[in-house]
């Protein structure tokens, strides 16, 4: 019987890290590899570590892991993407805060999902690069929901299964997806969802990312299918994430002309 590696080695994007003892640094990852993982990069916060430069949260790293007693042990660490144009811009900044928060929350340990690594990967080099931030991240939050199990319905109605017809609908988070206008009106747990933010969800959901981007919903829709997104979500979590707080606050500021 071949014996256990002793080390690995993976590419990984940080999560999240936080100080860890005296100077060393707990790291949660999603790696290409194993998927979600946590990992301690002992004496990253000493004073001229070489190690934790590149392990700041959003960067795409390579790394040498060892094998601890309880958790993985970073060896060596080399970042290949540190997305320091996130900090430059508050709002990218939050919107990616949301991105890694969101894969934290909707994976677990150790489940491999090199799709879902991608366009982890790839949402966050879109942010960096500048590119539309609401398009980028709706395109990631359909697409996320489809790799965990949680796709919505959004061609017939979950309560009478009948076609939706081109007219304002309901979404249910209870369901998973749209109810006709007739069984919406029943259900006061549904959310109205107009027939141009539908129109944008469906184009998402069966579109490559290049064909995505030539949707072009106007401001109020925007608005809306964040507002719909990030309560489906808090739905599906039981529970509210902190970066959209975050989002609302730059938003606030910048409305006041303090930032």
């Amino acid at each position: 019987m071949p014996r256990e590696a002793r080390s690995q080695r993976v590419e990984a994007i940080v999560l999240k890290h936080s100080d860890f003892g005296e100077a060393d640094r707990l790291l949660t990852l999603y790696s290409r590899e194993q998927g979600k993982l946590r990992a301690l990069a002992k004496g990253a916060r000493k004073p001229g570590s070489r190690k934790g430069g590149h392990l700041e949260p959003f960067s795409r790293v390579r790394l040498l892991l060892g094998k601890g007693r309880e958790l993985a042990v970073v060896s060596q660490a080399e970042a290949v993407e540190t997305h320091s144009e996130l900090t430059e811009n508050l709002e990218a900044l939050g919107y990616a805060s949301y991105v890694v928060e969101l894969l934290d929350r909707f994976s677990g340990d150790h489940d491999e999902n090199a799709a879902l690594y991608r366009l982890l990967r790839d949402t966050l080099q879109r942010l960096s690069a500048g590119e539309d931030m609401q398009l980028a991240v709706r395109y990631y939050e359909v697409r996320l929901l489809d790799q965990v199990g949680f796709r919505p319905e959004l061609l017939a109605c979950l309560n009478c299964r009948k076609d939706i017809k081109p007219e304002d609908q309901y979404f249910s988070f209870e369901l998973g997806g749209v109810l006709c206008p007739d069984c919406g009106r029943r259900d006061r747990a549904a959310q109205p969802i107009s027939l141009a933010a539908l129109k944008v969800l469906r184009h998402l959901q069966r579109s490559s990312y290049e064909e995505a981007r030539r949707a072009k919903p106007s401001t109020g829709v925007q608005v809306e299918l964040e507002t719909l997104m990030n309560a489906y979500v808090t739905y599906l979590l039981e529970r509210s994430l902190n970066s959209p707080k975050f989002l609302q606050r730059v938003r606030k500021r910048e409305k006041q002309g303090r930032v």
